[in-house]
């Protein structure tokens, strides 16, 4: 896991602004939560989309023509397919590469922030998913979670291109739902 560049501190320095400062693709959803900023990330790093029903369906739904081809055995993506990137007082950062167009994601093997930042080549993509935490009064808290994509080719950007707009909508709902989950669990502990 990173830690911030000396002299930066997370409010002057966005870990995105890290990791993956150009992108061609990004989306933000942000919900209100009661509770403490330190509490909503740990619910954050625990969640697993695997655990909601809608969503544990449409990424079974995704992955079917995969799975039918033989070219998906492991388990459906969740959080645990991501590299923990970052975590400060009121951020969680993860990454991801892929061919995110293939059946199978055509994820490759990020085992540390440094190999993510690396140099990657091939006609891949680079995927940041970060959560924020921003504290709006004693009580409450805003979670923000952002998403950005950069496309490592020109071939990359024309085969992720009609994928992003196919799945932007559904990539919504799974972050609102995820949102909205992590929510209900942090409120309903405090």
């Amino acid at each position: 896991m990173a830690t911030l560049p000396a002299g930066s501190t997370e409010t002057t320095m966005n870990t995105f602004e890290i990791f993956l400062p150009h992108y061609d693709f990004s989306e933000h959803h942000a919900i209100i939560i009661r509770g403490q900023a330190s509490d909503i990330l740990d619910a954050v790093a625990a969640f697993r989309v695997q655990n909601d029903p809608l969503v544990r369906q449409i990424i079974r739904l995704r992955e079917l023509p995969g799975r039918l081809m033989k070219r998906l055995s492991a388990p459906p993506l969740d959080l645990d397919d991501f590299t923990l990137l970052a975590r400060t007082r009121h951020a969680l950062t993860y990454g991801l590469v892929g061919a995110f167009w293939h059946p199978d994601y055509g994820l490759r093997s990020i085992p540390s922030p440094n190999t993510f930042m690396a140099g990657q080549q091939g006609d891949l993509c680079k995927l940041v998913l970060g959560f924020t935490v921003v504290p709006i009064s004693k009580s409450k808290c805003r979670l923000i979670t952002e998403t950005r994509v950069l496309c490592l080719s020109d071939k990359a950007r024309q085969r992720f291109t009609p994928y992003w707009f196919l799945i932007r909508p559904i990539s919504g709902l799974l972050r609102s739902r995820m949102l909205w989950n992590i929510r209900r669990i942090v409120e309903l502990q405090s």
